[in-house]
């Protein structure tokens, strides 16, 4: 029987091993569909002294999926409503890990903060991922520093009466 696994906001003793889950997945994953500055414009990102004193003083929110305490999966939120980064451990994929922390960014998302919208920057490899979980292609592929991303949004919550 598989055990099940803990979705919950970060700690800061978990920094350190969510980023490099991270970066080891992009690896894998992306990186073979950016060039040589995009991945180090991203390794960049994730390195940056500024997005870990953000995340310490709860300007960058972080939600984890933990294992026993091992981190398997991160979710992250800047600027209100935009999803900033969401990885999963290549052991995990495929098993509704990444589904349910993008699932419980939106619903905090929705009830805690009042907001109708998520928007993110989707690398060539998580766009099908995102359609299946209701989010909507709002601008074409755009290559950005060495980045390919497409601009994806989803309404959040009901939308019968808004």
């Amino acid at each position: 029987m598989e055990v099940p696994y803990l979705v919950r906001w970060a700690q800061p003793e978990e920094w350190m091993p969510a980023m490099n889950m991270i970066w080891k997945t992009f690896l894998k994953y992306e990186g073979r569909d950016y060039t040589e500055e995009g991945i180090r414009k991203f390794f960049e990102f994730i390195t940056d002294d500024d997005l870990y004193q953000a995340f310490l003083t709860g300007r960058y929110q972080m939600m984890v999926a933990l294992d026993q305490g091992r981190v398997i999966g991160a979710g992250s939120l800047r600027n209100h409503n935009h999803l900033s980064l969401l990885f999963v451990d290549e052991e995990y994929h495929h098993r509704g890990v990444g589904s349910n922390l993008l699932n419980r960014l939106c619903e905090y998302l929705w009830s805690e903060e009042g907001e109708y919208l998520m928007s993110l920057q989707a690398a060539p490899y998580a766009v099908n991922f995102y359609r299946k979980l209701g989010f909507r292609v709002v601008k074409p592929e755009q290559e950005i520093s060495g980045i390919r991303v497409t601009a994806m949004e989803k309404r959040l919550g009901r939308t019968d009466n808004r």
